[in-house]
C-alpha cells in the first residue's frame, strides 16, 4: 500500500508560509501560479492548482451561491412559467449580440 506524503511548513508571525518544493512539484504549481482551497465540512483543506480561467470571478461565486442554495433549500425552487419566457423571447428574441465587441464608452 502506497503511503502519502506529508509536508508541514511553518506560518510566520504574519500567518505567511512557503509552499514546500514537493507540494509545488506533485501540484504541478509554478512561480505566478494561483492557489485553489477547498475547504471541507470535516475541516481538512486542499491545496490545489488553480486552472487559468478567464471567466468572471463573481459569475463563479453567484453560480456557487445558486448551487449551494438550490441544494439547501429545494422547495424554493419553481419552474419558470412559459408566458414569461414568451414575453421575454418577445422583448429580446430578435436581438443581435456580439459578446466579442468591445463596449462603447458612456460618452458616447
Amino acid at each position: 500500500m502506497t503511503r502519502a506524503l506529508e509536508v508541514e511548513p511553518t506560518l510566520t508571525d504574519r500567518y505567511r508560509t512557503a509552499v514546500p518544493e514537493t507540494v509545488r512539484h506533485a501540484s504541478g504549481l509554478n512561480k505566478r501560479d494561483k492557489i485553489h482551497h477547498e475547504i471541507r465540512p470535516s475541516g481538512e483543506v486542499v491545496l490545489t492548482r488553480a486552472e487559468a480561467s478567464e471567466d468572471d470571478p463573481l459569475i463563479g461565486q453567484l453560480l456557487g451561491f445558486l448551487a449551494r442554495d438550490s441544494a439547501g433549500h429545494p422547495e424554493n425552487l419553481q419552474a419558470i412559467d412559459a408566458s414569461l419566457v414568451s414575453r421575454i423571447h418577445a422583448l429580446v428574441g430578435n436581438i443581435d449580440v456580439d459578446l466579442e465587441a468591445a463596449l462603447a464608452a458612456e460618452d458616447e
